[in-house]
């Protein structure tokens, strides 16, 4: 049985997957979350596209606030295919397997069935992160408060901030007003996740050499 830090850091525990960059609860969690994303993405549509309750037509704010809220939710579904596809085209490119259909049901099937070469390779965190990240923003557009996600957290990217940051959102109300923040009190925009994320890369990439 093989043991090694997990690069998400996770405690030392034991690899599920022989030759896997990640950990067990790592790579147990993206599987589950790829079989999560068609459904999360398909439910996202009908955000996008809500019915129209003219309960009280004198409220026309109301119907701007949702309005600006279907823009949201049709540019997250539209980071959900790209960081999909991308992932993908990287199997593709190193394996020579021919690609899948560009949807999201078939691209997080075709991730699925490459989990394992995946998780075995140097980019593992990041697409572990990436994934995590995605989810928690579907979640957040489909539910506004839904049950409490697992949170990827990481030092904070401010310089000279002690802080830690967790990708578990923060704030209430609609999906948009939600945030990632760290314990010292910097906040980004969960539209912000992905390009925070590229920080944090950089930032363990500085750490580890």
């Amino acid at each position: 049985m093989t043991f090694h830090t997990c690069p998400r850091g996770h405690a030392r525990e034991s690899v599920s997957i022989a030759g896997s960059v990640l950990c067990g609860t790592c790579a147990g969690r993206v599987e589950g979350q790829l079989r999560a994303l068609p459904a999360l993405h398909q439910e996202c549509l009908h955000q996008a596209s809500p019915t129209v309750r003219r309960t009280n037509p004198t409220k026309v704010s109301s119907g701007r606030r949702r309005d600006h809220l279907n823009v949201s939710v049709l540019d997250t579904r539209h980071r959900a295919l790209t960081m999909l596809e991308s992932w993908s085209g990287m199997v593709v490119d190193k394996l020579g397997t021919p690609p899948p259909p560009r949807t999201v049901p078939h691209l997080a099937r075709f991730l699925l069935r490459h989990l394992k070469w995946l998780a075995a390779q140097p980019p593992a965190a990041d697409f572990a992160d990436e994934i995590e990240g995605l989810v928690v923003e579907l979640r957040q557009t489909v539910d506004p408060a839904p049950s409490v996600p697992h949170a990827v957290i990481r030092k904070c990217v401010v310089d000279n901030c002690a802080g830690t940051i967790s990708a578990l959102p923060q704030g209430g109300g609609s999906a948009g007003s939600r945030h990632i923040a760290c314990s010292a009190g910097h906040s980004w925009e969960m539209r912000e996740w992905l390009g925070l994320r590229r920080l944090m890369k950089r930032q363990r990439e500085g750490v580890d050499g």
